[in-house]
This record gives structure tokens, sequence and C-alpha cells, in this order.
């Protein structure tokens, strides 16, 4: 089971503001900060999504789980309002399972972030 996970950035100040954006419907804010280095997100469940301002940059893939596919439709369009960069509009992607939905964003630094439900549609109102 994972704790927590960080990805890192280039721009901490630039990161930053994206992924409170971008992770607003999740429900995250910060919860932990170090001075232009560090700082973690947290939803109700706790602390577990991290950026860092080091080295090497980009590359990372993380995925949240939503309980809902609307959840997904909200994190695209925060996610591409704060700068994100499409790489996969919300939708099912039957290669995974035949009730993978997701929506994929790359941040400033080509991190693929993800939103998935794995839900049926009339399990995911």
């Amino acid at each position: 089971m994972l704790a927590h996970v960080a990805v890192n950035v280039t721009d901490f100040a630039d990161a930053k503001r994206f992924y409170a954006l971008a992770l607003e419907p999740f429900g995250y804010r910060v919860v932990y900060e170090e001075e232009d280095a560090l700082a973690y997100f947290a939803d109700a469940a706790g602390l577990d999504f991290g950026i860092g301002r080091r080295d090497p940059v980009g590359g990372a893939h993380v995925a949240f789980e939503c309980s809902e596919r609307a959840t997904v439709d909200r994190f695209y369009a925060a996610a591409l309002a704060a700068g994100g960069v499409d790489n996969g509009p919300p939708g099912v992607r039957p290669q995974y399972d035949q009730h993978y939905y997701a929506a994929f964003v790359h941040d400033a630094d080509g991190n693929n972030i993800e939103a998935v439900c794995h839900k049926a549609p009339s399990d995911s109102a």
C-alpha cells in the first residue's frame, strides 16, 4: 500500500498553483509546505500527494481514484483551466477495463496526471 507519492517540478510556485486548482475537485488542499521546495496535498483521508522542486522533472504518472465520473470531468476542466495540457479527454478506456472512465492532463513539466473512475455509469451518479 502506498502512503504518499510526489512528482518533481521545475517552477514550484507555478506547480503549486496548478495543483491547487487541478486537485480541488477531489477536495485536496495544501497541508504541509517547506519554503519553495516541497508541498503536500491532502483530502479528507489524509496526506498523500506532493510536489517538489528537484531533478529530474517530468515523466511521472499519478492517477487519482474518483467515486463518480462527474469528478473525472471536473478534474479535467479544472486542470485545463489551470494551464494543464490535454493528454486524453474524459472517456471510457476499454483497453484497461469496460468501466475504466478516465481523463489525462500533463502539468507544465510533462507529468501525466490522471483521474479515474472504475464504476459503471449507473453506479457513478
